[in-house]
């Protein structure tokens, strides 16, 4: 079985392809331009470098979000496309849950942080059970206050160490140094962000448990209105 993946949630761009146990390509690209301008061409390029037929494809996989909203459009945008196009299912990952998956194995509990602005994360919390991973927290948009105060809890509770990603963990270092009371670590620059090889690989769980859509029902998740939405949202409060 392969899967081709898709991570455009964030800063990073990630595209990938995988078949059972093996990662044939991937394609990670954390630089300056948007994702619209990079992540067909990197998927074409991996696609002539792997010599991969798309048409071999099982599966699309992309990072469902929360996330950028321009960038999770642009992976959705895409995944469908490409779905439709080559009749493939795809499969909905969830961006903070794939992020995570980069931690395969750890005793740790895993809290991925990814900025959401406005003084928030996106973020969850997660652990290994049986190779298996297992939410402790489901995602969400909360203050890193908030997210912090879980994480101690729970830490002393299970009697575990903590270990942060993501790009959250750069903007709110100090206060996740400040406030963590529980021991704790910070993921290596490698692993600490958004890959596509992860969502692919997680991926294979979410099929085996039957978690797929068609192309045309897919779409991103964003747990928070746009600013623009937020915006009208007040203008139409105070009219």
């Amino acid at each position: 079985m392969k899967i081709l993946a898709l991570d455009s949630s964030g800063l990073v761009a990630s595209v990938a392809v995988l078949e059972e146990e093996n990662m044939i390509a991937e394609y990670t690209v954390n630089y300056k331009k948007t994702h619209s301008q990079t992540l067909l061409p990197m998927l074409d390029e991996i696609v002539k470098m792997a010599e991969i037929d798309l048409a071999e494809i099982d599966a699309i996989a992309v990072a469902q979000g929360p996330g950028s909203f321009t960038g999770l459009r642009i992976g959705s945008a895409t995944a469908k496309g490409l779905g439709l196009a080559l009749n493939k299912p795809v499969i909905a990952i969830p961006t903070v849950e794939g992020i995570a998956y980069n931690m395969y194995g750890i005793n740790q509990i895993i809290c991925p942080l990814m900025d959401a602005r406005r003084k928030q994360v996106y973020t969850g919390l997660y652990t290994f059970e049986n190779n298996k991973l297992q939410k402790l927290m489901a995602q969400k948009a909360i203050s890193v206050e908030e997210i912090i105060e879980e994480v101690n809890l729970l830490g002393t509770t299970e009697q575990k160490e903590v270990i942060y990603l993501g790009d959250g963990v750069e903007v709110y270092k100090n206060i996740l140094e400040e406030k963590t009371k529980i021991p704790y670590t910070f993921a290596p620059s490698h692993i600490s962000k958004q890959r596509a090889g992860a969502v692919g690989a997680l991926a294979f769980q979410y099929w085996e448990n039957g978690k797929i859509e068609t192309a045309k029902e897919h779409k991103p998740e964003y747990l928070r209105l746009s600013q623009a939405e937020r915006e009208r949202l007040e203008r139409e409060r105070k009219a």
